[in-house]
């Protein structure tokens, strides 16, 4: 039952099938001027992404490439792809497995802790522990609507036991020809104000064959 309700909120995040999606993230710290950088991300299935950095200017021709839980950084004028983490930072309170990899299900071992009921809607509360070490968050505290497997917040936790971050799934409304949250708002737990906001648009279906996820075709695209 609990992996089930946790499928069902990722297909209500993404479609199963190949798609492509533009995202702006805008992050802020206090005292500084918000930042905002964008990526278009190309995914297939659970485990095959592509996410290339179309601002800033700078850092266009950035691609990155997931493989199951393998991630690789290909920058112009390198030769070789540079290995990374899911858990590190790719910009504000965002990590790379944030953008690259939105499959709880397969990442995750669900079970339900409880019901809670928020502005008179009952959700369902998961606890969902890390598969391995592979994975960008030890464990998450996952919220879902019972009546429809909207995701409603999840709460990020370090192996230590300590919260990391918190993440809302906010404005609701058709992407990629099904209601999905197309707002975000991910908060650093450590670090008061600091706060990045991602924006999904412009998704559409994609027919990616399983060349295009390879380190052979990437370069091609540098």
């Amino acid at each position: 039952m609990a992996r089930s309700i946790v499928e069902k909120a990722d297909r209500v995040r993404f479609p199963a099938d190949g798609f492509q999606v533009d995202i702006a993230i805008t992050s802020k710290v206090p005292d500084q001027a918000p930042e905002v950088r964008k990526y278009r991300v190309l995914s297939k299935g659970n485990d095959n992404t592509i996410v290339m950095t179309t601002e800033p200017a700078a850092e266009r021709g950035q691609v990155l490439l997931m493989k199951a839980r393998d991630l690789w950084l290909f920058m112009p004028n390198v030769s070789q792809p540079v290995r990374l983490s899911v858990a590190q930072r790719l910009t504000g309170e965002v990590a790379y497995g944030d953008l690259a990899r939105a499959n709880f299900a397969g990442d995750y071992n669900p079970k339900v802790l409880r019901t809670d009921t928020i502005d008179g809607e009952a959700y369902d509360v998961l606890e969902l522990n890390a598969v391995d070490r592979g994975v960008t968050y030890a464990k998450v505290i996952y919220w879902v609507r019972q009546s429809n497997s909207y995701p409603y917040k999840a709460e990020f936790y370090s192996l230590s036991g300590r919260l990391l971050k918190s993440c809302r799934y906010e404005n609701f409304k058709s992407l990629g020809g099904k209601v999905r949250p197309t707002r975000l708002v991910m908060e650093d737990a450590l670090k008061q104000g600091e706060v990045s906001v991602l924006e999904y648009d412009a998704m559409k279906p994609r027919d990616l064959p399983d060349h295009v996820f390879t380190k052979e075709y990437l370069k091609k695209l540098q």
